[in-house]
């Protein structure tokens, strides 16, 4: 039985593809003992969106072959069901996408695709297999990591007051999440890149570059570890 698995959301797929680094995410599967996995909403998103779209096209193509070989599965893979997931998608969307008011109306927060990989984690969680959401939009993490904080964010980015509903923050208690920052230094450590001078320096920056919300005194703090270590 599967014990684990790393579910990646459309923006940490994305990031690799934009920098070149897909082939390295396939080599990241063979040393991970568990599934890469993808919702339909994500498949959507990275792969049936983007073909039909002649610049994006060539990275859908790339990203459509991991899933022919494997690298990325469907939840199917793992026996579970998509209308459970969707279910379970339109329910937390519900409760996100009403918790946060501002002149009135209330804020859409996250979508489909990142709704999807909340709900396939929480039944991984029922079904006893260890996991990890891998996404690289702020807001999500936050919702799942420091809610509160998104009221001051919301607040800043629109010049207006927000206001939230805290009871429910519940729901989104217990996820865990990555960025692609956090796996391409996993990659690194286990020697995937050839390139060795200052390629941490590089890969960091040109995650952040192409959508990874890193800071860059976290970079530096990673490369500082890094050394150290």
């Amino acid at each position: 039985m599967i014990q684990k698995a790393i579910i990646f959301d459309a923006s940490t797929i994305i990031t690799f593809s934009m920098n070149g680094l897909l082939d390295e995410l396939r080599k990241l599967k063979e040393v991970f003992n568990g599934k890469f996995l993808i919702t339909e909403d994500v498949r959507r998103e990275i792969v049936d969106k983007p073909m039909k779209i002649k610049r994006f096209k060539l990275e859908a193509i790339g990203i459509s072959q991991l899933i022919n070989d494997k690298v990325l599965e469907m939840p199917a893979s793992v026996n579970v069901n998509e209308d459970l997931i969707s279910k379970k998608t339109k329910e937390f969307k519900d409760v996100a996408n009403n918790m946060f008011e501002a002149k009135g109306n209330f804020l859409n927060i996250i979508d489909s695709g990142e709704t999807s990989c909340l709900a396939l984690s929480r039944i991984l969680d029922d079904k006893g297999i260890k996991n990890i959401i891998a996404v690289d939009e702020r807001t999500m993490r936050m919702l799942g990591e420091k809610p509160e904080n998104l009221e001051d964010l919301f607040r800043r980015k629109l010049h207006t007051p927000v206001t939230l509903k805290k009871e429910n923050f519940k729901i989104f208690e217990g996820f865990k999440f990555i960025r692609s920052s956090e796996l391409v230094y996993v990659a690194y450590k286990k020697k995937i890149f050839k390139l060795k001078n200052g390629v941490l320096d590089a890969l960091l920056y040109a995650v952040k570059s192409k959508g990874c919300a890193i800071s860059g005194d976290e970079i530096r703090e990673i490369i500082r570890m890094d050394r150290k270590g």
